[in-house]
């Protein structure tokens, strides 16, 4: 993991102290409400449906134990709203409430941030002082800015890497961090970086995603795509740079962002992000970031170019930690032991082929820890799960975790002889699930629950399926799906990406549901990158469980012998899945009282 050093950390307290002073003169009216807006945005600070939202940076999801720490003491210390505050959200939620309001609670987000939905902002300054302790913080993880870089959860370990973005992540987070230049962009910026084969960082879907690639020379460089993005209008990013050499990346990045500050729109928040002005200029985009890269290279000297010596000195932040307690085992019997254990133990078995995932060091294993199970939403951590999971990464995994783009937690630094005990120990606390890539282990926002943005909830959505799913021996017959949950167009649940999307829409006050079908993140299980397609009119929240199990088992009645889900909607096309899910609606309730 990255080191900070005393600069990083310095910056950070002063950060916190001068958000503290910015809120103490909201606090005391010598700052308007309009002037105080911008500053606890750029700070991660949101006002949502019922109270604040913060969200707190994890850049490309790398986090160690003492931050996990600092996060359970927030959740358990800071999490919780007033009173009055929390009453009038129980009743806005009725039956549902108890449920799907949880207090001291953190929440992993498909961008690999936290967030925490209850903390007043009367307590927002002791919070970030709290987190720079841990050199955590929530600057721009909101507002019109260069937003958290995110990449791969098995980088720098996956058998597939060509290149280790780490190191290029963490210098393009520490260029990006309060920029002048970026900091008031027409909209929000959002870049990833895959550096394997397989692309796990669904940089389709990305304002900038940079592929890491070798050239015939072995030279390394980065593919760069441009103008991808959700939201009202999917567009999957179109290739700008087929080979760009790595130590211009900055120049590059400079040069994409300088020609969107210039010509992107400012006047239309919808039609504001870089994919729409990708898409209305088409190559004359392309020629303008070419030209602006060439006048920066040649007429300022390529000021960003990245120097060997500042490259090597990140870079030696990731090496590999050294496990001393196993460096004695016996690979072969540690193999050996973790057979028979599985032979003996089907559970722990179906947990190894689900969760347990190869690594370059053979030796070593990278585990998911599950946060998705019944009464739980989605990507949600109690204090206790996370003070549990700090434990775990101390005791497996050298301190060290990831937060995945799926919501879930990874520890990347195993041993085979530790699999057996971390299983144990995981399932213990609940956080052992064998459902990786399998139907419950979900993509969903937190919705109309908590979001003011939202057009209908998510969680109850995504609870309803989730206890209807709770037969493993099922899930695995259906296989790897991709589902996910949106309670808005905003796509925060990334629903255009999902095998099968949901999206919470309004009608007349009221919730109701698109469902899409044959989406994808680029990934080796969904396969090129596209937007899925919806079937059919809106279904009410009763229907949608209804309309999933008719699809899924509409699948099971087309696939062909070891057929994934996505692959047989490709072949079959939409129409016998329109059907079913037709005729999966509930009759209307003039209609049941004839009957």
């Amino acid at each position: 993991m990255y080191q900070y050093t005393e600069f990083d950390k310095a910056f950070l307290k002063q950060r916190a102290a001068q958000f503290r002073d910015q809120l103490e003169r909201w606090q005391t009216g010598k700052l308007s409400e309009d002037d105080f807006r911008p500053l606890r945005l750029q700070n991660g600070w949101y006002v949502q449906r019922y109270a604040p939202m913060l969200r707190v940076a994890i850049p490309y999801g790398e986090v160690n134990s003492q931050q996990i720490r600092v996060l359970a003491r927030v959740a358990r210390e800071y999490d919780e709203p007033e009173a009055e505050v929390f009453k009038a959200a129980m009743e806005g939620q009725g039956k549902l409430g108890t449920k799907f309001l949880p207090t001291h609670c953190a929440h992993f987000t498909t961008r690999t941030n936290v967030q925490f939905n209850w903390i007043p902002l009367s307590k927002a300054a002791d919070v970030m002082e709290l987190l720079a302790t841990a050199n955590l913080h929530g600057i721009q993880t909101s507002g019109n800015c260069i937003r958290n870089t995110t990449t791969d959860a098995l980088a720098g370990i996956a058998v597939d890497e060509i290149v280790d973005p780490r190191p290029y992540a963490e210098i393009l987070r520490q260029w990006t961090t309060l920029h002048p230049e970026f900091a008031f962009l027409p909209r929000k910026f959002k870049i990833a970086i895959s550096g394997a084969k397989e692309d796990r960082a669904a940089t389709g879907w990305h304002d900038v995603g940079l592929h890491l690639v070798k050239n015939e020379a072995g030279e390394i460089g980065f593919k760069v795509f441009v103008g991808g993005g959700m939201g009202r209008t999917p567009v999957v990013g179109t290739v700008i740079r087929e080979f760009l050499p790595w130590n211009q990346i900055m120049n590059y990045i400079e040069a994409i962002v300088r020609v969107y500050n210039e010509l992107g729109r400012r006047d239309n928040k919808y039609k504001a992000r870089i994919k729409i002005l990708v898409k209305a200029e088409g190559q004359a985009y392309i020629d303008a970031v070419e030209e602006e890269y060439r006048q920066i290279l040649e007429v300022d000297g390529g000021p960003h170019t990245i120097p060997q010596a500042e490259f090597d000195r990140v870079a030696a932040c990731f090496v590999d930690p050294v496990l001393p307690e196993i460096a004695d085992v016996n690979p072969s019997l540690a193999e050996q032991a973790l057979i028979d254990y599985a032979a003996k133990t089907p559970a722990f078995a179906r947990w190894l082929t689900r969760n347990v995932h190869q690594h370059r060091n053979p030796q070593l294993r990278a585990v998911t820890l599950s946060f998705k199970r019944p009464g739980q939403a989605p990507g949600d951590a109690s204090a206790l799960q996370l003070e549990a999971l700090a434990e775990l990464m101390d005791q497996f995994s050298a301190g060290e975790a990831r937060i995945t783009h799926d919501q879930n937690v990874v520890l990347p630094w195993v041993h085979v002889s530790q699999l057996t005990a971390l299983y144990e120990a995981a399932r213990a606390l609940g956080l052992a699930s064998a459902n990786v890539a399998l139907l419950t282990d979900m993509i969903a926002c937190p919705g109309g629950d908590f979001c003011a943005l939202a057009n209908a909830r998510s969680l109850p959505i995504a609870e309803a399926i989730t206890q209807r799913y709770q037969d493993l021996d099922e899930l695995d017959d259906i296989g790897d799906i991709d589902l996910h949950i949106s309670g808005c167009i905003n796509s925060c649940g990334h629903h255009h990406s999902g095998h099968i999307g949901i999206l919470g829409v309004d009608k007349d006050g009221k919730e109701w549901y698109q469902v899409t079908l044959g989406g994808s993140d680029g990934s080796k299980l969904s396969g090129d990158t596209v937007a899925g397609k919806v079937i059919g009119p809106s279904f009410s929240a009763a229907e949608v469980p209804d309309v999933l199990e008719a699809v899924l088992t509409t699948y099971r009645d087309l696939r062909t012998q070891g057929e994934r889900f996505i692959d047989t909607v490709r072949r079959v096309g939409l129409d016998p899945f329109k059907e079913a899910g037709k005729a999966a609606r509930h009759p209307a309730p003039e209609a049941v009282e004839a009957v």
